[in-house]
């Protein structure tokens, strides 16, 4: 089993990417969260795999981080999930969100993700509710009041972001870059932060 690869980006395309490993071309699918991380063609390309194998086909999926991975093989491991719809679940929301969202049974939160049904998502929430705590570091204050005020900015952020057009995954990462520059800063403020996050 091929657990991981590092060479060069040779082709670089949402959800599929080939990696040059010493001559060879390696097919590999991956979630949008991974792919805005990648350089350009050309550039050096270190990726976490997961082959599935099948009676008809072997493929592989790669993930920029291992938490991604973790998640992806317990999305597969969730009856009715399969590599494609685990990828598009991770292309529509942050891993980090994800398990909040699981954590809390946030039902409206997945169902927001493309490809996600009511059922798939009660189904995700039930099956992974006990197996995702590990995922996020320890001292994860989501009870507190100050990571509650902390969540609600971010959400507005981001419904900002997405209404101005921008994709989620993207806009998520602007958001959390924003936020991270510190400061009690106003929604404005911090909204501004973002847009120069994107812009770079």
């Amino acid at each position: 089993m091929i657990a991981h690869l590092q060479g060069r980006l040779l082709e670089k395309h949402p959800n599929r990417v080939i990696v040059d490993v010493g001559g060879v071309g390696y097919e590999v699918h991956v979630p949008l969260s991974t792919f805005y991380g990648l350089g350009e063609p050309g550039a050096g390309i270190s990726l976490r795999i997961h082959t599935h194998v099948r009676e008809d086909a072997l493929a592989l999926y790669g993930f920029a981080t291992p938490l991604e991975l973790q998640i992806f093989e317990r999305l597969i491991a969730t009856s009715g999930i399969g590599p494609k719809l685990a990828l598009a679940v991770l292309s529509g929301i942050e891993p980090a969100e994800l398990v909040a969202a699981v954590r809390h049974g946030d039902v409206a939160r997945l169902t927001a993700i493309p490809g996600v049904g009511k059922k798939t998502a009660e189904r995700i929430g039930l099956e992974l509710k006990d197996r995702l705590p590990d995922l996020l570091p320890p001292g994860d204050a989501a009870g507190s009041a100050a990571s509650q005020a902390a969540g609600s900015l971010r959400g507005d952020l981001l419904s900002a972001l997405v209404n101005l057009g921008y994709h989620r995954p993207l806009a998520e990462r602007a958001v959390e870059a924003a936020l991270r520059t510190g400061g009690d800063r106003s929604f404005e403020e911090t909204l501004k932060q973002a847009l120069r996050e994107l812009a770079r």
